[in-house]
């Protein structure tokens, strides 16, 4: 088993402003089809099939050839096995597919090493870790890696699947005992503690500060799916579930009147599982003068967790007070106040994630207990607080991309009719689950 590389994390309070801010950037992204699930037959379908497309896509909007990239991060988690850890090691005691296929590398699975022999012209990888965290993690690394000199022009590919039968199985979910905490939450849902912890905290978040669940997270939903749908022709097909496959046409009375799942958590307050695959390019900043489309710098990357909750259920002052300690650390990284972040794409796995997010980042002056007041007036693409204007994982489906190309677009200013009014110069998006930090702040000027 190869160990995973952990000394390049910024983990922790007290590192001070990243040494390399704003000497990596972004310079192309690629997005493959989004579907429900793959059907195990369609071979141009297969995760490996949409990775090496992503990759395509994502060279060609950098004008970037296949032969110049010497570090290729891939991701080898995909969603179909349990919650936690790395959830693509779980898989059938055989092959799942009927032979010649020995393995589920490029079928149902990635890694560097399929990429590397199946996709044209990427031959000159010298930088390709076996271990690589999910899709945060692994954009801090990618970062870090170019920033060191661990390779120039570093490829990252993050795939998310869905199999009938198969999402979120293996790990402690396959055990005839629910071990530990989980004896008081697995019963609910394979991802217990996430939704059941997030329905408890926010119903605490009412009573205290005022106002229902509908109020406080039917508008900001609602939101998710009218900006996941605002993409434009030349975005591969729309780079979204409901883009590509039909609109929700989710309304407030919709999301009000929907199925609960843990009550009082809606079927619309979880994200839908799909099957994608997505690319993006880092590079030297000195590069990337050069190339086709507009740098977008990275300014800080954070990973990590707060400190853990005080029980087996977290509540809410566990919620606020790990996700403040994220925000904190984020800022001193980046040398960044809340006043100096324009676009705010915080994870959106479940929509209870995002009151408290925005409230311990202070975004447009959000304080404790002031989401509420916010959500009630234009938080669109077209107001004065555009918030999660990519439509994140709840209005694109579970890619986890979604809020990371939505930055890079508004930063580039070639987000189509998702583009803001208001200022889009600096951008801090994530993938960050509970309260854990997986943060990458991103500016369209390297100082």
């Amino acid at each position: 088993m190869t160990t995973r590389e952990t000394g390049w994390r910024r983990d922790r309070l007290g590192l001070r402003v990243w040494p390399h801010r704003g000497k990596v950037a972004i310079v192309g992204w690629g997005m493959s089809p989004v579907d429900r699930r793959w059907d195990g037959v369609s071979m141009d379908k297969t995760l490996g099939a949409y990775g090496i497309l992503a990759i395509q896509r994502c060279l060609e909007d950098a004008g970037v050839k296949a032969e110049d990239v010497d570090g290729l991060l891939v991701c080898p988690e995909t969603g179909a096995g349990a919650t936690g850890g790395s959830s693509a090691d779980w898989g059938p005691t055989r092959p799942y597919f009927a032979p010649p296929y020995d393995s589920e590398w490029g079928l149902s699975r990635l890694n560097a090493k399929w990429l590397t022999q199946n996709t044209p012209g990427l031959k000159n990888v010298k930088y390709a870790p076996e271990q690589v965290p999910a899709i945060g993690e692994e954009m801090g690394m990618a970062a870090e890696a170019v920033a060191t000199g661990r390779c120039k022009v570093a490829l990252l590919i993050y795939g998310m699947n869905n199999f009938e039968g198969r999402y979120r199985q293996g790990g402690q979910n396959e055990d005839d005992h629910a071990r530990g905490d989980r004896q008081w939450s697995a019963p609910w849902s394979t991802a217990d503690w996430l939704q059941l912890s997030g329905a408890v905290y926010v119903q605490q978040y009412c009573q205290k500060y005022g106002g229902t669940w509908e109020e406080l997270l039917g508008p900001i939903v609602v939101n998710q799916h009218r900006n996941g749908l605002l993409k434009q022709p030349s975005d591969y097909e729309g780079w979204g579930y409901y883009a590509k496959n039909g609109p929700s046409g989710l309304t407030y009375e919709e999301y009000v009147n929907a199925r609960p799942v843990i009550w009082p958590s809606r079927i619309w307050d979880c994200d839908r599982p799909c099957h994608s695959v997505g690319a993006f390019l880092f590079t030297t900043a000195e590069r990337a003068r050069d190339m086709r489309q507009k740098p977008v710098y990275v300014m800080n990357h954070n990973e990590g967790s707060a400190r853990a909750q005080r029980s087996s259920q977290q509540v809410l002052e566990d919620a606020e007070e790990g996700r403040a300690w994220v925000a904190k650390m984020v800022y001193e990284g980046s040398g960044w106040r809340p006043q100096d972040v324009d676009i705010f794409n915080p994870y959106d796995g479940y929509s209870m994630f995002l009151p408290l997010s925005l409230e311990a980042f202070q975004w447009h002056g959000v304080k404790k207990g002031e989401a509420k007041d916010l959500v009630k007036g234009d938080i669109s693409v077209k107001g004065p607080h555009p918030f999660s204007s990519g439509g994140g994982n709840l209005g694109n489906g579970r890619t986890r991309t979604a809020m990371y190309i939505d930055s890079i677009q508004q930063l580039r200013g070639t987000a189509g009719p998702r583009q803001v009014r208001v200022k889009a110069e600096t951008a801090i998006c994530a993938y960050a689950p509970g309260v854990a930090a997986s943060y990458i702040c991103l500016a369209n000027s390297p100082s």
